[in-house]
């Protein structure tokens, strides 16, 4: 069966959503982040897996469900680092990080039955999911992060494949990000904790 990878942050004050503050204070932004590292899990602890596995830079804390392995983020940028979670793969796997809590069990259950690749594009112009039925590490590395292209970048990567699109999400990033995908998921940790922090009218 397919691995499920996150990779993930701790969410430390100042460590984490950065571009949240302000309106948020480092720690707010940090809740805001342990909310939506939260959700992002519970979806991946509801879907079929061969394995989860949380790729972290940190320590885990209680957030963490049972059921997961715990791998550190090896050094280097993000793209080694993507590409090193995929290296410790045997077989198909997939990839998301923690900025999109509104994530569901229906969008990770893929079947690389008749396809080579999954990619799921963000409204950012990254990428919020990148599955792959043969872990290649070298599909990754050097490939330029958080930019306003590297999405196009990484699914130029996978020309010759087989690949199958995902709906295309929004990463939290700013106040507005997590507006807009609070909305999108009222009924998780993430929204109920953007509603703690911004009272009506308060923000």
């Amino acid at each position: 069966m397919t691995t499920l990878l996150v990779i993930a942050k701790e969410p430390r004050p100042g460590r984490v959503k950065t571009r949240l503050t302000p309106p948020f204070t480092p720690h707010e932004a940090a809740a805001l982040a342990q909310a939506s590292l939260a959700d992002t899990l519970d979806a991946v602890a509801r879907t079929p897996a061969g394995r989860r596995v949380l790729v972290l830079e940190g320590e885990p804390g209680p957030w963490l469900p049972p059921g997961f392995d715990v791998v550190r983020q090896c050094a280097g940028g993000l793209d080694e680092r993507l590409a090193a979670a995929f290296a410790d793969c045997e077989g198909p796997a997939l990839l998301i990080g923690m900025d999109t809590p509104q994530v569901t069990p229906e969008l990770l259950q893929v079947d690389f039955a008749d396809c080579d690749a999954y990619f799921g594009s963000a409204e950012d112009g990254g990428f919020w999911a990148l599955g792959l039925a043969a872990p290649d590490p070298a599909l990754l590395r050097g490939v330029p992060m958080s930019t306003s292209h590297t999405g196009a970048a990484q699914r130029a990567r996978l020309a010759g494949l087989r690949v199958r699109d995902l709906p295309r999400l929004r990463d939290v990033d700013t106040a507005y990000d997590a507006e807009v995908v609070a909305r999108s998921a009222p009924g998780g940790r993430f929204a109920a904790e953007l509603a703690r922090l911004s009272p009506a009218g308060a923000r």
